[in-house]
């Protein structure tokens, strides 16, 4: 399986001088934990709801005076489309990270997150245990 197969097509993305506010309603709307910072179409940072909430909130700070490139952790990790599942797990366990932008060429192609890869693990191991019970003696 490469990361083509697994990846989200529909990241959440925004320019660096996106507002913090801004990142806050694009992740409200659709639903995620993060906001890819792209620049021409390049990954170039990442923010998360924590660091909204660690970095803006937990100081005390104002949202509205606040862009993207102020709290992204900037130059992100990315792994390349083509590569596989557990080259793109050793990269996350290396690295630390729980979300990792896919990148095809010189543009963000997808985003793969941890729970992305639990759904994964749980639909393999309802196979697996698919397997188990059909080969098992009745009880």
């Amino acid at each position: 399986m490469t990361l083509e197969d697994l990846m989200r097509r529909d990241v959440v993305t925004a320019t660096p001088g996106a507002t913090v506010e801004t990142l806050a309603q694009k992740m409200h709307d659709a639903d995620v934990g993060s906001v890819v910072i792209v620049d021409d179409s390049w990954p170039v940072g990442l923010v998360t709801d924590r660091d909204l909430t660690v970095r803006v909130l937990g100081r005390g700070l104002d949202p509205a005076d606040m862009t993207a490139h102020d709290v992204m952790t900037g130059e992100p990790i990315t792994a390349p489309v083509e590569a596989g599942l557990l080259e793109l797990t050793a990269m996350m366990r290396d690295e630390g990270v729980r979300r990792m932008p896919i990148v095809d060429g010189d543009e963000l192609a997808g985003i793969v997150t941890m729970d992305d890869l639990y759904r994964l693990l749980v639909d393999e191991l309802d196979n697996l245990s698919e397997v188990i019970a059909k080969e098992s003696p009745p009880y």
